[in-house]
Parts: C-alpha cells; sequence; structure tokens
C-alpha cells in the first residue's frame, strides 16, 4: 500500500563541516563557557563532532554534547566536572544563580544539566530543578544533583525525583570520577532522551500522516490511534484511548481469515488483504489493511501495527496526491513546505509582475491552489473533504443530497436552530425564538426579516452637505493618503496630538457615506468619535486609540476590494467601519488570561469568556446611548438599529483569539474552496454561482469577520518601518503586564515576554508562523492584497536576519550596518 503522504523529520540541522547552524547564544555576564581543549575524545568524539545513532530504521545525528553547570561557587567538585567536560569534548557552562540558569536553559536547551544540591540553603537545587521542569524546553534534558557524602545512614532519593532529578552524584572532586558519570551518562540517559525526543518526530509524522493508522498490543488492546484512523471509523479525538479498549471486531470476517491473522502475528509475519472494519455506529466496511507485528521484550511480539485505507479509495487518494503534488510544483516556490517563511505559501514572483491581466490571472490561480493545500484541518474540515469524496463516485440523485448536505455544514451558524414560521407552530416558534435566539426574529436562513429596502434608506431631514474644511490643513495633509495601505498612522498620531482616530473617523466616515446612512449630523459623528477616543486608554503603548484608528484604516483599505465590495451591503460597511473604531476602547493593556486570574472584575461580569471583546461591545454602545447630543444610532428604525447592533458586536467579538481558528477554518471551506472551485471548473452560470457564495448571509457574516480579524493584527503586513513600530508597541505592553504578574504573584500568561530575555524578532517570527500566514493566505485568496503580502515577505525576512545574527531587539546595532 502506497504512502499517502511523504513525512521527513530532522533532529537537529547541521552542515557536513559539523558546525551546528547556529552559533550557541551569548552567555550573558555571570555565566560562564568552557571551550574543550584538544585532549582525549575518543570516547566522546570531540568538539563540533557528528555521531550517528541507530534507532530501528531511523538515523539520529547526535552533535556535541550541551552541559550546564549549576554551582553558587568555584570548588573542587566543579572544577573536576568541567575538567571532565574538557576531555569528553563536551561543551560546558557555568552558572552561580538560579536566575542565569533559568536564562541559559532558555537559550541553549542544554543536554545535561549538574546542580550543586550539597548546600541547600546557598543554592536549593530541589527549587531549581522544579523551575527548570517547568519550562518546556527541558522535558528530554537529563537533570544530576550533587548530593553530600553520607555521614550516617544513606538517604531515600525520593525528594530529589519528586523534584525532577533523573539521578543524583555523591560528591567526588575526582576527576576521573566526574569523566566516568559523564561517560555513563551520555551513553546511557543522554542517548535515551535523544531516542524519546525521535518519538516525538515519529508521533507528529503519524499524527499528520493521511493512512489511517492504529496502533494495538498483543491482547487486541488499542494503544494508539491516528487522526486520520479516528476520522474514518467515526470517532472524537481519544475516544479509542480513555479506557482499555480492544479493536472493534465485525462479525463480516471469515473465522478463517481471522485465523490466519492471527497465525501470522505469531510467527512475526506481516499480513495483507482485505478486512472488514467495524465503524463506530456500528457499520462493517471493507479495507485494504497491512498488518505488521512489532517484537519486543522476551523476543516476543509485543504490538501490533495496522495501516488501514478504505477499499474503493485506493486509486483516488492516489491521484489526489499526485494533482496536489503537481499544483504545489506549478504554484508554490521550492521549499514550500518547509515551516520556514510561512510554509512559503507566497509566489513572489507573481506578485511583482501585476501590468498585466495574465499575471493577475496567473497570481489568482496561485491563491487559489494555496487554499488547496492549507494546513488548516478541523473535523468539520474532514467532514466536507469525505463527503466531496464520496460525490465522485456516487448516482446523481445521492451526489445532490450531499450537495444539500454541504450546504448545512457549511453554514456559519451549524448549531444554532432554524425556526419554522408562524402559521405552522406559533407556541413553538415564539418559545424556542425567545429563549435561543437574540431577540432579533429570524427566517430560516438566517437571514432578518426587514428587507433591502429598508437597509438602504436615507433619512429625510439630512439636508446639508459634510464638510471636513474645519480640520486643521497639517492634519488634512496628513490624511491625504488615507486610501493608501502605506499610510503612515504614526505621522497622524503625532500631527494629531494622539488624537488620530477622530480625524481620521471624521475623514473615512463621510468618505463612506456613514452619516447619510444612520441619519445623524456631522457634530453628532463627531461627538461620538470624541467619545469612543476618549475612553482609549492613552497609557497604552500598544492598544490605544493610535491602534484603533489604525485597524478602522485597514478596515477602509479593505471594504474597497472588489471581492469584499461584491459581497457585502451598505449595512455592513457601516457595521464595518464602527466596530473597527470600537473594538477595543477601554482596553486597560492586558490579556484575557490576567484579568481572569486576577479575579478583575470584568473577568467576574462574563465569567472568564471573552472578557474584553464582551465589554468592548457593550461599553461602546454604552458611551453611545447615554447622550443624545452623540448618539448615532438615535434616528435608525428599530429593526435596522437591531441588525446593524448585532453586526457590530458579532465583529467586535470575532476578534477574540480563542475562535481564530475556527474563523479561518470557517471562510476557507465555506468561501474560498467554494470559489476555487468555481473557478477551476467555469461555466455558463458561474458568475450567479459565484454572486451566491458571496451574498449568502452566511458567507457575509465570515466576510465580515474574517475583515475585521486580518484589520485587527495586519501589523506584520505593513510597511517595514511600521511594522517595526508596531512590534514594539506591543512587545513593551507584554513586557509591562509579566512584571505587574511578577509582582502581584500572579501566573506569567507569556514566560517568552520578560523584558530581560526577550527575543522580539523570535516572537514576531512566531506569530507570523502560528497566527498570520494562514489567515492571510486565506484573505489575499478571497480579497487580491499582493501588495500586503509582498510586505509580510519582507518583514519575515527581516525578523529572520535579526534572530540569524542573534539579535533580540528591534533593531541591529549602528554598527551591524556599517
Amino acid at each position: 500500500m502506497g504512502c499517502a503522504s511523504s513525512i521527513h523529520i530532522s533532529d537537529r540541522v547541521v552542515y557536513h563541516s559539523g558546525k551546528e547552524s547556529e552559533e550557541p547564544p551569548h552567555t550573558h555576564s555571570h555565566t560562564h563557557t568552557c571551550t574543550p581543549d584538544t585532549g582525549d575524545r575518543s570516547s566522546a568524539g570531540g568538539q563540533g563532532s557528528l555521531t550517528e545513532l541507530q534507532f530501528g530504521p531511523m538515523k539520529l545525528n547526535e552533535d556535541q554534547l550541551q552541559v550546564l553547570l549549576v554551582f553558587a561557587r568555584d570548588d573542587a567538585q566543579s572544577s573536576s566536572f568541567i575538567s571532565a567536560c574538557e576531555r569528553c569534548g563536551f561543551g560546558c557552562s557555568v552558572c552561580r544563580t538560579p536566575e542565569a540558569a533559568l536564562e541559559c536553559v532558555l537559550q541553549k536547551s542544554p543536554d545535561l544539566i549538574i546542580i550543586d544540591h550539597r548546600h541547600p540553603r546557598g543554592l536549593d537545587g530541589e527549587a531549581l530543578c522544579r523551575s527548570i521542569r517547568a519550562v518546556s524546553c527541558s522535558h528530554n534534558t537529563v537533570i544530576v544533583a550533587v548530593v553530600k557524602r553520607p555521614d550516617r545512614e544513606e538517604a531515600t532519593v525520593m525528594p530529589l525525583i519528586s523534584a525532577g532529578f533523573n539521578r543524583r552524584f555523591v560528591e567526588n572532586s575526582s576527576m576521573m570520577s566526574c569523566y566516568n558519570e559523564l561517560l555513563q551518562l551520555h551513553h546511557g540517559e543522554i542517548r535515551a532522551q535523544i531516542k524519546l525526543r525521535a518519538c516525538n518526530a515519529l508521533f507528529t509524522a503519524l499524527e499528520q500522516s493521511q493512512e489511517a493508522i492504529e496502533i494495538s498490543s498483543e491482547d487486541h488492546i488499542i494503544q494508539y490511534v491516528n487522526p486520520a484512523y479516528e476520522c474514518m471509523m467515526g470517532y472524537q479525538c481519544g475516544e479509542l484511548l480513555k479506557e482499555n479498549t480492544e479493536v472493534p471486531k465485525s462479525e463480516r470476517n471469515r473465522p478463517d481469515l481471522l485465523d490466519n491473522i492471527s497465525s501470522c502475528m505469531l510467527r512475526g509475519k506481516e499480513w495483507q488483504g482485505v478486512y472488514y472494519a467495524k465503524k463506530k455506529n456500528g457499520d462493517s466496511v471493507q479495507q485494504n489493511v497491512r498488518m505488521t507485528p512489532v517484537i519486543g521484550q522476551g523476543g516476543k511480539v509485543r504490538h501490533c501495527v495496522s495501516v488501514n485505507r478504505p477499499l474503493n479509495d485506493h486509486n483516488k487518494t492516489e491521484k489526489s496526491c499526485e494533482r496536489v503534488q503537481a499544483e504545489s510544483q506549478t504554484d508554490i516556490p521550492q521549499s514550500s513546505k518547509h515551516k520556514d517563511r510561512r510554509k512559503g505559501s507566497l509566489d513572489v514572483r507573481s506578485t511583482t509582475s501585476r501590468g498585466s491581466d495574465a499575471g493577475s490571472s496567473q497570481r489568482r490561480h496561485s491563491s487559489m491552489a494555496r487554499i488547496h493545500s492549507m494546513t488548516i484541518e478541523a473535523p468539520i474540515t474532514k467532514v466536507i473533504n469525505i463527503i466531496n469524496a464520496a460525490q465522485e463516485s456516487s448516482p446523481l440523485p445521492v451526489a445532490e443530497a450531499l450537495d444539500r448536505v454541504l450546504e448545512i455544514l457549511r453554514s456559519s451558524e451549524l448549531y444554532s436552530p432554524q425556526l419554522a414560521t408562524k402559521e405552522e407552530d406559533p407556541h413553538t416558534n415564539d418559545l424556542v425564538g425567545g429563549l435561543m435566539t437574540d431577540g432579533l426574529r429570524r427566517l430560516s436562513g438566517n437571514e432578518y426579516i426587514f428587507t433591502t429596502k429598508q437597509l438602504h434608506h436615507m433619512t429625510s431631514h439630512q439636508t446639508t452637505p459634510l464638510s471636513l474644511n474645519d480640520i486643521p490643513q497639517c492634519i488634512a495633509q496628513t490624511m491625504e493618503n488615507e486610501d493608501s495601505w502605506d499610510f503612515d498612522i504614526f505621522n497622524l498620531e503625532s500631527a494629531t496630538l494622539k488624537r488620530p482616530l477622530a480625524f481620521l473617523g471624521l475623514k473615512l466616515f463621510s468618505r463612506f457615506g456613514v452619516c447619510e446612512f444612520l441619519g445623524c449630523a456631522e457634530a453628532t459623528l463627531r461627538s461620538w468619535l470624541q467619545n469612543i477616543e476618549a475612553s482609549y486608554h492613552g497609557s497604552n503603548p500598544y492598544h490605544n486609540s493610535t491602534h484603533a484608528a489604525d485597524v478602522l484604516h485597514a478596515t477602509a483599505y479593505f471594504l474597497c476590494k472588489e471581492r469584499v465590495k461584491q459581497s457585502l451591503d451598505p449595512i455592513d460597511e457601516v457595521a464595518a467601519l464602527i466596530a473597527a473604531a470600537v473594538h477595543d476602547v477601554d482596553h486597560p493593556g492586558r490579556t484575557n488570561s490576567f484579568l481572569c486570574n486576577a479575579g478583575s472584575e470584568l473577568a467576574v461580569l462574563y465569567n472568564d469568556t471573552a472578557v474584553l471583546e464582551s465589554h468592548h461591545a457593550a461599553l461602546a454602545f454604552q458611551i453611545t446611548t447615554r447622550d443624545d447630543k452623540s448618539n448615532i444610532f438615535r434616528n435608525m428604525e428599530r429593526n435596522e438599529y437591531r441588525t446593524l447592533r448585532q453586526a457590530i458586536i458579532d465583529m467586535v467579538l470575532a476578534t477574540e483569539m480563542t475562535k481564530h481558528f475556527e474563523h479561518v477554518n470557517k471562510f476557507v471551506n465555506s468561501i474560498n474552496k467554494p470559489l476555487a472551485a468555481l473557478e477551476e471548473n467555469g461555466g455558463s452560470d458561474d458568475e450567479d454561482s459565484v454572486k451566491s457564495v458571496l451574498t449568502s448571509p452566511e458567507n457575509r457574516i465570515l466576510v465580515k469577520r474574517m475583515l475585521i480579524k486580518c484589520a485587527d493584527i495586519s501589523n506584520p503586513c505593513r510597511p517595514l518601518e511600521l511594522c517595526i513600530e508596531w512590534a514594539g508597541r506591543i512587545s513593551e505592553e507584554y513586557f509591562a503586564q509579566t512584571d505587574e504578574e511578577k509582582q502581584r504573584g500572579l501566573p506569567v500568561v507569556m514566560p517568552v515576554f520578560d523584558r530581560h530575555t526577550c527575543s522580539i524578532p523570535k516572537s514576531q517570527i512566531s506569530f507570523i508562523d502560528y497566527f498570520i500566514t494562514d489567515m492571510f493566505d486565506a484573505w489575499d485568496a478571497f480579497a487580491d492584497l499582493p501588495n500586503l503580502m509582498q510586505h509580510l515577505d519582507n518583514n519575515f525576512k527581516y525578523w529572520k536576519s535579526l534572530d540569524e545574527q542573534k539579535l533580540r531587539s528591534l533593531r541591529a546595532p549602528p554598527e551591524e550596518h556599517a
């Protein structure tokens, strides 16, 4: 059976010269580093040498071992370990304080840590070991405690084991004793940990594999199943591993077949053939199965590995794999599957050649190809993919029925009830409507009751045209290029004395005709903008009114893109602009996790759920409605106001990051992929089909959520200088939170944002890789944003270059540019 995906695993990237691809981080003033001498290294391989280990069929590269010695003072014992490290050819660092040791662990991830535990009052070895074990990068580190030679009876080692030590070393200042201890550790625990790291890589490969894989014990108890197996057999994640679950057996397998399989397993031979598997719902499905016995302790078969594939899926999967590979080779630059630089999802050539229609078409095709191969994978995605695959070989009536199923699954309100009309059952309709909806009646398509004519009315009393003549000329000149993505919000911040939201809001709201739509006077809008801006905290480095103005600018820019205009109505545009302006109002400069940990009033009020986002939305409407002079909604018809209010709330809540991947997933599966399929297939009714995808009520909601999410965290897609300034501001805000958490004894939510140790380039690289890449690939495929993607590519390379230089600051020092 062929593999559905090719998986490459590496341990550390090492050049053939024996040098690591990255220099070890510089040690701090209280940390000293030893360089191995040229003595006998026959047992350890010497500095920079590369040893190959064999772990089953897997080859592991073991480069120079890194040792951290933690001794409060220099004595004969520490000197002996230093000499022993030199003789072994190990890299060796010495730290005198727990703080320096923790910093070294974070920077160097040593393979072996030796802690002096002979004088707990001077250096509490157990407390330090617990702190080190709390750091994720230490899980495969061997930690040894140096203890005093016992005067009387031997003490138990359980306190050391409980603290996280792997073993103890009874003090012995003989260099040969320390040397022998290092050799035993190297060839014992340390190499075992290297193999455990390799196991993590292997299990990652299994988790990502498209093959359905099951591992069972000799007693047929399931030990492991990968996501592909759970999906194929209809189980929830982890459901088969909760108890000692036996492998489900189907009654449709012949007894002689089962005997044959058992015989092969007992003899240690592989079996391959057609086998009935039992799904969770009781159905029996034929599968191509390859069962391989694994010999374990005592030379007996201890495990059985089964690789399963539906009987009718082999050729289809192979062809699908070939098609995706062909698309990748055509549209994505080399090394495209490597996570370094956003999984290579940007085709730079296509973004820089937009002078012709052909170039635009080519880039659009590239974007759609990327959408097909995006790594976002949620259970609903798998369900949709399975149904799509089943449609290919189904009769017409079944295929049409599956089309209807797909329409339901792609709904943005998958778990919301669809209410009947009053004529059918008024009592049930009223009861469910009162208890389960937001108070505004909806039709079965989630469309609001009032008509399009009501949405686009113009109030009759708005007679005077809007004017921006009273804006000072210096500010007006600063805003002249506000329709450009490269607009410098910080120039406006300076020109307006940190009041950019009121001025930019007045101009953008005027450009989009917001006052005409709402039926309010310009004075009312100006008063509202001033009240909203005053409710932002100017003391916040990042979450202040300049950020709100920046998000408002990005929102207005996105609203002008052709695809977005095709999808949204005027009421959606107004909702988006208002939501952008208020989305972080009264932000305290601390995260939701901080507020929950601190037991703040807001966290209690909102039950620790979307605390800040709920507060922003609620306060925005409180500020707006408490004074008629600034109530921009005062003249709206009730139902229209409720629709606008609901849209604003939904967009503000969408900025909450815990549902980030859910929002992106829904956008990709409900909008990107259907549009990509329509573009690939073509046809006479193509235009109507595209319009149907773009303008359905559910998809309009998804577009608005995606729009404000992208506007909210678009900093990495801004020109480099703006990107750097924003990175500095958010880092400073996170540093201040970490300082306060330590001061108040609260859990440190983001330990990496310690102002003394944080690498800002690394934090930006991680943010781009984890949150920005897939989201902006999807948004670019929809809205066509080559300039943003080029900025993103340039900014990523900038942060990467700083990181490769081992720099932790926003910029390289001046001499670096000489």
